[in-house]
This record gives C-alpha cells, sequence and structure tokens, in this order.
C-alpha cells in the first residue's frame, strides 16, 4: 500500500511510526534519559523503516536526521519568524515537487558545454527551437544563447523562486532569442522544438517517453540529464565529467 503513495506521505507515515514506537517504548521501560537521544533513536527507527519500504537513499538520510534536528532547533528557542521564512523560502522553491517528484537540480557547466556539442549544425540561413523541461535557474538557457545565437531558447519552470531567478537573469543578460515561462512541463508542446533537454528524476521519465515519442517531429532530438527511460535504449551517450559523473542520454526520434 505504501507503494502506491508519494514518497514524502510515505516519510511521514515512517516517521510517525517511529515516534510511536519509541512512546510505547518509553512507556513500557519507564526510560527517559534526553530529548536528543528520544529523537536520535526515532531517527534511526524512522531510516530503518524508509530503507525497508524501498524509499530512495536521500529520503534515508531526510528520516536519520528530520527529529534531531527538531530537538536541536528548539533547544536554541529559536525567534518562530525564522521557522516561516524558511518555509516560505522552500515552498518557493520546491513549489511542485511533492505533486511531481522532481526536486531542483541544477546541471553543471560541463553538462552545458557539452549541449553545445549536440545542438544542430549551425546554418546561416536558419534557425533550430530548443527547450529546457525544469529549467531552474536558467543556466542551461543563458549559456547556450550565448555561444550559439542561431537558436531560439524557451525554459518551462514551475516553481516561483527560480522562476524569478531565471527570468531576471535572462533580462540582466540581455539575450533577446532566449524566454522563459512558468508553468507545467506536460502544457509544453514538443512539436515547436527541435531539441528537448530534461533534468528531472526517475519518476517523470516513462510519461515524458510517452509525451516526446506523441508530439517530437521526425529529425528532432531528445535529451536526458543523468535518468534514462525504463525500456527504452537511447542512441547515443555523452560521459561528463563532473561532480556528479552526469551521462547524457540521447534519443533520436
Amino acid at each position: 500500500m505504501l507503494k502506491k503513495l508519494p514518497p514524502s506521505i510515505t516519510a511521514l507515515l515512517l516517521q510517525s511510526a517511529a515516534v510511536m514506537l519509541m512512546l510505547l517504548a518509553v512507556k513500557a521501560t519507564g526510560r527517559y534519559d534526553s530529548p536528543l537521544l528520544f529523537a536520535l533513536l526515532c531517527g534511526l527507527l524512522a531510516a530503518t523503516f524508509s530503507f525497508l519500504a524501498g524509499l530512495a537513499k536521500w529520503w534515508l538520510a531526510i528520516q536519520l536526521i528530520f527529529a534531531p534536528a527538531l530537538v536541536l532547533m528548539l533547544a536554541f528557542k529559536l525567534p518562530p519568524i525564522l521557522f516561516l521564512g524558511a518555509f516560505l523560502v522552500l515552498l518557493l522553491v520546491y513549489w511542485s515537487t511533492f505533486r511531481t517528484q522532481v526536486p531542483l537540480y541544477l546541471s553543471s557547466n560541463k553538462v552545458w558545454h557539452a549541449l553545445e556539442q549536440l545542438l544542430p549544425i549551425e546554418k546561416t540561413d536558419s534557425s533550430f527551437t530548443f527547450v529546457d523541461l525544469g529549467s531552474g535557474l536558467g543556466g542551461v538557457l543563458t549559456h547556450l544563447a550565448s555561444v550559439r545565437s542561431d537558436g531560439r531558447y524557451t525554459g518551462v519552470e514551475a516553481a516561483p523562486l527560480p522562476f524569478f531567478w531565471s527570468w531576471l537573469r535572462i533580462k540582466l543578460s540581455g539575450h533577446l532569442n532566449c524566454r522563459v515561462q512558468w508553468g507545467n512541463l506536460w502544457d509544453c508542446d514538443l512539436s515547436l522544438y527541435d531539441v528537448v533537454f530534461a533534468y528531472l528524476s526517475p519518476v517523470p521519465m516513462e510519461q515524458l517517453w510517452h509525451k516526446a515519442h506523441a508530439e517530437m517531429r521526425p529529425g528532432t532530438m531528445f535529451i536526458s540529464s543523468t535518468f534514462t527511460i525504463p525500456d527504452q535504449a537511447h542512441h547515443e551517450t555523452v560521459q561528463v565529467n563532473d561532480l556528479h559523473h552526469s551521462t547524457l542520454f540521447i534519443w533520436h526520434m
């Protein structure tokens, strides 16, 4: 049943189960040494449950540190306004992650340079179109717009703060061949683009492939950074020597 729920809900349920078990253990044994020790044991239990439930590795780290971090923050007696401010910033950055399960990933400079080599051959009498699905802070767009002025670049971003950052970045850079739109990538018409680039997460890749296969024109190119498509053999790969050892998976439509 847990596998049918979003990972965030599963993590919350498992964290709650860990707290309930620890409360029962305290009641049964009559031992309660300190809030921090209690929280650490809750974290260990929650991380163990999350591992058994098959959650991603980064969820295990969150489960482990969540309760201890909460206890430590309360011990410092920080003003409540700080927690509200942190929540609002996270909300603006990770706006739709709860629903889409696509967090904010930032492509490295080396990935930007690798993408340069994959763009269509430059021609004096024509241009090409490029879209970045989930364009984040706009680094890919502004870099490619700088080095290949014959392209027309579009970014699609759903989170408010990254969208505003990239919009401002494009305005300040003065690129007339570059724009970003606030919206859902699933509403984007992929038939308008010669190159479609995505750096998302494993979760939406199969659905995105169906969309790309249905909408993209013959002769166009679909590129995914890091995350491949289940049961779909890619035509090419490009290994990028960056911190994350990124791989660009390429399909010719």
